[in-house]
């Protein structure tokens, strides 16, 4: 692996997780009974969105200081864990049926106020195939991108602040996936709808109150350090990093991410069993325990920038697989 300061690290071996699942399998094949469905986290989904939708109505009447640090300190945790409950309708982690995971999934988009469930699952499920291939790697950012943030602190706290919108930016670059269908216009209008029906009844604070809690989730505030969390390069070139801090109890355990991106069909209540049947193959990566401590490192550490992320252009031969099926070898597609 060859880096600047001015590209991403270029590796030129796959990526770490197939490898890794077989090993695991080979040393503890019981992790397959972890793999499965759990249909009690439509009750978690609905949980949330109820209770950002009575956090809208309560709010709409109160001062405007009341909402925006309401956003930041209630609805900011909501829909990052509406954003998991997305994640895990996109791998079909909640019912045997594809169609109502989806349905699931565009429920659970409503208090996000903009359409992303259907659009997610699909670059989502790419990412997991292609994980550094550039054309087809939604997760990784773009060369403009990571040009015009680099290691700067102003450019990484706008960066986080629009993230949404340096994501929308990205959608061009990628190939081999369809723009626009039926699920993708129903998404839309569900939420044409909603935002509509919220503003007429309940005003313009109900409507800022979702809109901040959108943007705090995924940016500007210490849940936003996920994104770096993830797959930034912050302890030499490892390329998944997880977190096993507090926020998982509240984040439904989003934080195990190489063991997620290992075993992408076991649910998110039992993410925290492969470590514990498998803690020799975990417990030697390296690994974060704040999100906090790593939200503020990102922003004044100039080691690390948008180029600090693994690409490759070895994509692999593995085709995009039916995740209905709990097969270990669909288990990354």
């Amino acid at each position: 692996m060859t880096a600047t300061k001015t590209n991403f690290v270029y590796s030129q071996t796959p990526e770490p997780h197939r490898g890794r699942t077989k090993t695991i399998l080979k040393e503890h094949p019981e992790i397959r009974n972890l793999i499965g469905k759990n249909p009690y986290t439509i009750f978690a989904i609905v949980g949330l969105v109820l209770f950002q939708l009575v956090g809208a109505f309560l709010l709409s009447g109160l001062p405007w200081w009341v909402v925006i640090a309401a956003a930041y300190l209630l609805g900011a945790f909501a829909d990052h864990a509406l954003f998991v409950m997305i994640h895990e309708c996109s791998h079909r982690l909640i019912f045997k049926s594809p169609v109502a995971n989806r349905l699931s999934g565009i429920f659970a988009n409503i208090p996000l106020i903009f359409p992303s469930s259907v659009s997610f699952e699909r670059y989502h499920i790419k990412h997991h195939s292609f994980q550094g291939v550039h054309e087809l790697d939604g997760d990784l950012p773009n060369h403009w991108e990571a040009k015009l943030i680099n290691h700067y602190f102003i450019g990484k706290v706008i960066w986080l602040l629009f993230y949404p919108f340096f994501q929308l930016f990205r959608i061009s670059r990628l190939k081999e996936i369809k723009p626009f269908d039926g699920w993708i216009a129903l998404n839309w209008i569900v939420q044409i709808v909603f935002v509509g029906g919220i503003t007429l009844l309940w005003g313009p604070k109900a409507l800022v109150f979702l809109v901040l809690s959108f943007f705090f989730s995924v940016g500007l505030h210490p849940l936003g350090a996920r994104w770096i969390q993830e797959h930034y390069l912050t302890h030499g070139e490892q390329e998944t990093y997880s977190y096993y801090g507090v926020l998982n109890h509240v984040a439904f355990n989003v934080g195990y991410h190489n063991e997620h991106h290992d075993f992408p069909s076991i649910p998110w209540n039992r993410l925290p069993a492969i470590r514990e049947t498998a803690p020799g193959f975990y417990n030697s990566l390296a690994y974060h325990t704040s999100w906090t401590k790593l939200f503020f490192r990102f922003l004044f550490d100039k080691e690390i920038s948008l180029f600090s992320r693994i690409v490759r252009k070895n994509r692999g031969a593995v085709p995009l697989c039916d995740q209905s099926t709990p097969d270990i070898a669909t288990q990354h597609a």
